[in-house]
């Protein structure tokens, strides 16, 4: 088994990579510090991931608003009067349709024109319920832009089977755990960015060259530090890691399902709790923006140690790391030390 000291010396080496292509932590904060009136452009994301693809593909030339609080639940945002003009005042609208409804509102009655939807760029996974397993494993990163991202009869019934609301629809929009579908986006972006602002277009496409190989580093160091695991079962308490579970072979098995609101019902928690016992599931994931309530009692009754596995909707002060790629590189180091990978 690989110890932690050689768990750590890979992500180590990963970070330090990761590092070569990033600015300093000042430079960040100084790009997301750009007054709109000042930049080239102006683009306004409901999500931090989105933020910062932007912000790394743009630099201190774009000014990036983020509508969502640091710490707050980015599924429960709900927007000002002052917000609503910022969408409608950017030059473009960068969200993930059905992540967030008051941003696909915003979007929808004052920025149509401007709006840059994930979801026409990359092909989105149906939603993962909750007990247990990913739903459609077999399902590809193929660019099918003509499917159907409404409610089909059969999955409303499935969803009012479940118990679950789906606030999400029937996608799961956490696409961005998944570092190709986040390569693709960043290339869609820097392509509209250049669009709207060809002076930088030159720019825009050497910073999604950039993040492109900081994402393609993370996926090596995933898929070496996944490739040999004692386990491959990952207790979440909501099905938000579809995206990262699928890419490397691993089992998701949610308390709840896609939408963090939703509360287990005590027969969904008496059911993972005999599956932790009879698989021998030595953690269970939380998240930093969810109450570890439920984790803590499931932990309880198994002898489980609780951890945390953020799916990135926001960086708090709870997170493995300070930005993207450190928080993924914290999350594999999580995941290799509770699934015992060699």
């Amino acid at each position: 088994m690989r110890t932690p000291i050689v768990r750590a010396a890979a992500l180590g080496a990963a970070t330090l990579m990761i590092a070569a292509g990033c600015g300093t932590d000042e430079e960040m904060a100084d790009d997301a510090a750009t007054p709109p009136a000042e930049a080239a452009l102006t683009l306004v994301t409901g999500v931090y991931p989105l933020e910062w693809l932007a912000q790394e593909i743009g630099g201190d030339s774009v000014a990036v608003v983020q509508l969502t609080e640091p710490g707050a639940e980015p599924h429960d945002l709900e927007l000002t009067g002052r917000q609503i003009a910022e969408v409608s005042e950017a030059d473009i609208a960068f969200y993930v349709e059905g992540l967030q409804p008051a941003v696909d509102e915003a979007v929808d009655q004052e920025a149509a024109e401007t709006a840059l939807n994930v979801a026409d760029i990359v092909e989105l996974r149906p939603a993962a319920g909750a007990h247990g397993h990913d739903e459609d494993d077999d399902h590809d990163h193929g660019h099918d832009h003509d499917h159907d991202h409404g409610h089909e009869d059969e999955d409303d019934e499935h969803a009012e089977e479940d118990g679950h609301d789906h606030d999400h629809g029937d996608y799961d929009p956490h696409f961005w755990l998944d570092v190709e579908l986040m390569t693709e986006t960043a290339e869609a972006l820097a392509e509209r960015m250049g669009e709207v602002n060809p002076d930088g277009a030159d720019q825009y496409q050497e910073g999604a060259e950039r993040v492109a190989a900081e994402l393609a580093t993370i996926g090596e160091a995933y898929e070496s530090g996944l490739a040999s695991c004692e386990h491959r079962e990952v207790v979440v308490g909501h099905t938000a890691f579809t995206y990262l579970t699928e890419q490397y072979g691993l089992e998701q098995i949610g308390v709840s399902g896609v939408d963090p609101d939703t509360e287990p019902s005590p027969a969904q928690i008496a059911a993972i709790t005999d599956i932790v016992n009879e698989r021998d599931i030595s953690t269970i994931f939380t998240e930093p923006l969810m109450p570890a309530a439920t984790a803590d009692t499931i932990a309880a009754e198994t002898g489980a140690q609780v951890e945390v596995l953020d799916p990135l909707e926001g960086v708090t002060d709870q997170s493995p790391g300070d930005d993207y790629p450190s928080i993924m590189l914290g999350n594999l180091d999580a995941l290799s030390t509770a699934l015992a990978c060699e």
